[in-house]
């Protein structure tokens, strides 16, 4: 699973989740892509089952590119634990996305085989996504 080797903070504050996506929101490697359309935390375990469906349908031909990176950490406290007494120990980390961020890219596959490994992709995410095509691309070559 992705995780950063070090972070500033161990245990960061939540911080408000609004606006569109400033970066990150143009293909910049693959032919297609899929775009999230609403906010939400993404885990570091959510983006890994996402990979491996999408390489899986793929038949790891072609090339695939993960756009995001879960560099937030997450804390929790434990169960049956009475309230005060500080903040949990952190138990993983997510990316905080916004709308318009591109999360997969994919390239050197056909359109067909593109659009079933991303729509397996976007099923394991808890956002609604679309799918874009490079401007530039021909379906028909």
């Amino acid at each position: 699973m992705l995780q950063p080797k070090r972070t500033k903070y161990r245990r960061p504050q939540k911080n408000a989740r609004k606006g569109n996506a400033q970066r990150g929101n143009q293909l910049a490697f693959g032919s297609f892509g899929i775009k999230s359309l609403e906010t939400h935390w993404i885990t570091a375990r959510q983006i890994e089952a996402a990979r491996v469906a999408m390489t899986r349908y793929m038949q790891r031909e072609g090339q695939s590119w993960i756009r995001i990176f879960p560099d937030k950490p997450i804390t929790k406290k434990p169960a049956d634990v009475r309230m005060g007494k500080g903040k949990g120990d952190p138990v993983g980390y997510v990316f905080p996305i916004t709308p318009g961020r591109i999360i997969f890219e994919i390239e050197g596959v056909s359109y067909d085989i593109a659009k079933e490994a991303l729509r397996l992709a976007a099923q394991k995410l808890p956002v609604t996504t679309k799918f874009i095509v490079r401007r530039d691309y021909d379906k028909n070559a």
